[in-house]
């Protein structure tokens, strides 16, 4: 997340829950931060997704990817891999003219080169499995935005690994961020209402 340059930590909203300052006024992440941001997401489709989007969003904000998520959705067969690495320049063509998505062709090839990578590893690892094997054995502990890190060891082998597989946009920080976004590290700021409800990592 990259919404918020300065931060004094956690914010108390209305309701009287802590949430960082980028989680803490637009009702959209809100909600997202919320009930979905850093939990667990381990069956091949919903990483696909996450790893899609996470692409989709290198240069944007993540409000925009999340509110284009429905849009994405309807387009790219609901994230079906196999669906996906199906397509042909005919779906490329298609989706370019999808006011509803973000309309990049390199990020557009990606998604399919990455669905066609995701099959191929079903021979082995499976998708779901070699994200997983990133796990760090700690967690950060943020109190503040600043303390967040984009990039990690484990984020930085993941992304050659995932290139060497075939796979397209996976940097390492936007592994970082699907890294944070699925559950695998968790940094919820000390104080957020969040920090530990993963059950991946205690608080």
């Amino acid at each position: 997340m990259s919404e918020a340059l300065e931060d004094p930590g956690v914010v108390i909203g209305e309701d009287g829950l802590a949430r960082p300052a980028w989680a803490s006024v637009d009702p959209m992440l809100r909600d997202y931060y919320d009930t979905e941001w850093g939990m667990p997401v381990t069956d091949e489709r919903g990483v696909y997704e996450r790893v899609t989007l996470e692409g989709f969003q290198a240069g944007l904000s993540w409000a925009t990817i999340l509110r284009k998520r429905p849009a994405f959705r309807a387009a790219f067969d609901d994230f079906d891999p196999d669906a996906v690495a199906a397509y042909t320049e005919r779906d490329v063509e298609r989706l370019l003219a999808d006011t509803g998505i973000v309309r990049n062709r390199q990020k557009i090839e990606a998604a399919i080169r990455n669905a066609q990578a995701t099959q191929r590893l079903r021979d082995d690892i499976g998708l779901s499995a070699l994200i997983w094997s990133s796990k760090p054995a700690t967690t950060p502990r943020p109190r503040t935005f600043a303390d967040i890190p984009t990039t990690s060891p484990e984020s930085v082998a993941l992304s050659k690994e995932l290139r060497k597989r075939g796979f397209a946009f996976v940097g390492p920080t936007t592994m970082f961020a699907l890294m944070e976004a699925i559950g695998i590290v968790d940094t919820h700021l000390i104080g957020s209402h969040r920090r530990g409800t993963s059950g991946v990592w205690p608080e």
